[in-house]
């Protein structure tokens, strides 16, 4: 999973997931979009028998363990460092732009002068 250490990669229920907190558990064990995975599980209810679908999610729903809370606190972490590490990029991205307009309206003021030289 993005943003956590090595070997902590295990399958829980997710504690901010929509119902049971199963697929958000899923696709954070897997670093799908949650999207994906909640489209997966109603195709597949859809195009196959319905009720064993959805007993299958409840039987991982009571199977999986709810993702410690630990957990949950280290993507905070992650999410303010990454919003730090945006706000620094921003910054250094608006420092290069100015530079660059700086050197092309110099050299604007160059031509201009050239041109006035010459008349």
């Amino acid at each position: 999973m993005a943003g956590y250490p090595s070997g902590t990669n295990r399958l829980y229920r997710s504690r901010r997931g929509e119902f049971l907190g199963v697929c958000q558990g899923i696709a954070d064990w897997k670093d799908f979009p949650v999207g994906s995975v909640r489209l997966g599980f109603i195709l597949l209810a859809l195009f196959t028998a319905f009720m064993p679908v959805l007993v299958f999610y409840l039987i991982l729903a009571i199977i999986l363990p709810l993702e410690p809370e630990y957990r949950e606190e280290q993507r905070r972490e992650n999410r303010r460092r990454s919003s730090e590490d945006v706000q620094a990029d921003f910054e250094n991205l608006k420092e290069r732009v100015k530079r660059m307009e700086d050197e092309e309206f110099d050299k604007e003021r160059d031509w201009d002068e050239r041109f006035r030289k010459g008349r």
